[in-house]
């Protein structure tokens, strides 16, 4: 098989000769072998492996993404963010945990937002429904 692992800024893998590749999406972890159908899913935060003609097993972690398999042959991830690395226990506990970290303060941030959105559009009305019941004294 071919695989590929890309982010917007670069191809992090490009390898053919692939025997297994294993991810993991919401549902748990799932395997892909030559052959495969045709498949569509979006991965969780985790480490993508897989093992090379040689029986090397290589891994990435992932900050979610898409994983397609098209033609039984072609497996392709499309993620924000890939770090590669051939321990799987370190990328376990570093990385995934910085990606996990990432998201958290990306809640948090959104939630920051929302709430100054919420703040404006409230004084908004306000300066708003003042300016209805002064219009209203003075006609």
């Amino acid at each position: 098989m071919r695989l590929r692992i890309v982010t917007p800024l670069s191809v992090v893998v490009e390898e053919d000769g692939v025997l297994v590749v294993r991810a993991e999406d919401a549902t748990g972890s799932f395997g892909i072998l030559p052959g495969h159908a045709d498949f569509l899913t979006n991965l969780a935060i985790s480490v993508v492996s897989w093992k090379n003609g040689n029986g090397i097993r290589h891994c990435c972690a992932v900050r979610r993404g898409v994983l397609s398999v098209s033609g039984g042959q072609d497996v392709a991830v499309a993620t924000r963010e890939a770090v590669l690395g051939d321990d799987l226990a370190t990328l376990g506990e570093t990385v995934l945990a910085r990606f996990r970290a990432d998201i958290e303060a990306e809640r948090t941030e959104h939630v920051e937002t929302t709430r100054l959105q919420l703040n404006a559009i409230r004084q908004i009305m306000s300066h708003l429904r003042s300016d209805r019941r002064g219009a209203r004294i003075f006609s």
